[in-house]
């Protein structure tokens, strides 16, 4: 797959220091909460050791002395249950002012936790791409192809507390992409994302033939691996099919040949991307998923099958070996690995696969008081993260996309004839929406390292 390689001679990011987060709850629970990094693409976000269901934390900016190239935690524990040592991102990024015209802006970023905020209906919001422009969409998240006749939810944009998100310039991003790799690696909901940036860049083309599929679409289908080479700007932007991160496996029992799944072992992929320029990770909506048979006879280590393990336990066994995967594989003088957080789910009633709904759903929610726990999911992550010594860059969208009950496909999953379908997805997005917003707070730390770093 040379082809779709970017050839890169140097890091492309410079060293940084890192914003930390404490936060005291109410009653008990103690919170270290990490949110958008400073100067340079260091994004992190909670370290949970609470075991039961929290809140959606808050966030207050702590710059602690470690640098990214050290081998120290990138979430190190409190020093006390209330207080750490600090300096404000204003006085850290004033240092670093720049006299580009939109430097003020990119300062605003780097002392702003961007995943702290609120949609804010736009009556003149366009998308970035048009429903029936794009190749690349699958066919189940084009709700405008399969009958959705309302589009009132792509009229609101990302609004964090203190900041402004820059309007997604897909152009600049090529630039800033220039001889680079960027491979996704999880689940549909990462391809979700894929799908909306490979579309967001496609859309800035003028020629838009200069764009060349290193993989077909049938072949991503069997094979799980999608490939796109923008041949103007030597960058390829790809997706990995890896839902759990962790092999899939058969083993043979008394009773016959049945599926596992290693705990052990990170997935094979028919693509080598760990020397990738930027990888986008994600995991979690499987280890809800009837696939994993609540633990029993399911997961394996070794040749060891477990009679049981409960789910939580299994996905730590298998963040923990991506984990060691990503520190001894990567090499973080170059990559800079990101984790997309849980995209939340909207079924009422029911799960996707007992009677949940969600059509009708018209608006996103206005009140943070109706959205649902922080995902277990995602504390395991967080302690999983804090414990690495590579760098890794937490998407934090889990309390984003809680608020957007109105952006899901639904019924509109299925082209076939345009019939209402009666199993809603309501953990997917329609496309174009809510991820290309994704794609915008991945673009604005783009910008913040181009600024600082200058590649």
């Amino acid at each position: 797959m040379n082809i779709g390689m970017a050839c890169f001679k140097k890091p492309w990011f410079a060293s940084s220091e890192f914003s930390r987060n404490l936060q005291q709850r109410p009653r008990t629970h103690h919170i270290l909460t990490v949110p958008f990094f400073l100067l340079s693409l260091f994004l992190l976000s909670a370290s949970y050791t609470s075991n039961s269901p929290t809140p959606y934390p808050a966030a207050t900016p702590l710059f602690p002395p470690s640098s990214p190239f050290s081998n120290s935690h990138m979430l190190s524990k409190p020093r006390s249950r209330s207080t750490l040592s600090s300096v404000t991102a204003a006085e850290r990024t004033h240092a670093n002012s720049t006299t580009n015209s939109d430097s003020q802006a990119i300062r605003d970023l780097a002392s702003c936790d961007i995943f702290d905020g609120t949609w804010v209906r736009d009556e003149h919001a366009e998308p970035l791409y048009q429903h029936a422009s794009c190749p690349y969409l699958d066919d189940a998240f084009n709700c405008f192809k399969n009958g959705r006749s309302d589009f009132d939810y792509l009229k609101y944009r990302w609004k964090p507390h203190g900041c402004h998100i820059p309007r997604f310039d897909g152009l600049k991003m090529l630039r800033m992409l220039r001889g680079k790799r960027v491979v996704f690696v999880g689940d549909s909901l990462n391809r979700n994302m894929w799908q909306s940036l490979a579309c967001s860049l496609r859309a800035s083309l003028k020629d838009k033939t200069r764009i060349y599929e290193v993989s077909g679409r049938r072949e991503f289908r069997t094979q799980g691996f999608f490939s796109l080479n923008f041949r103007d700007y030597a960058c390829s932007i790809e997706f990995v099919k890896s839902p759990f991160l962790v092999q899939e496996w058969k083993v043979l029992r008394n009773t016959g040949q049945r599926e596992t799944l290693r705990l052990d072992m990170i997935q094979a992929s028919k693509s080598q991307y760990n020397n990738a320029d930027i990888i986008i990770f994600n995991t979690g909506h499987w280890w809800n998923h009837y696939k994993t048979r609540n633990g029993i006879n399911y997961f394996q280590e070794g040749n060891h099958v477990y009679d049981r393990l409960q789910v939580s336990e299994a996905l730590r066994k298998a963040l923990k070996t991506w984990a060691a995967w990503v520190d001894s594989r990567v090499d973080r003088r170059r990559t800079r690995v990101f984790f997309t957080g849980f995209s939340a789910s909207h079924y009422k009633g029911g799960q996707w696969n007992s009677g949940g709904k969600c059509d009708g759903e018209k608006e996103p929610i206005t009140n943070e008081r109706y959205l649902g726990e922080y995902p277990w999911t995602m504390r395991i992550l967080e302690s999983v993260i804090s414990e690495m010594k590579t760098p890794v860059f937490y998407l934090n969208i889990t309390k984003m996309t809680d608020y957007r009950k109105d952006g899901h496909p639904s019924v509109n999953n299925n082209n076939k004839g345009r019939l209402r379908t009666t199993v809603q997805d309501c953990s997917h997005w329609c496309l174009p929406g809510i991820p290309d917003s994704w794609n915008e707070l991945l673009y604005a730390t783009l910008l913040i390292a181009h600024n600082n770093t200058h590649f």
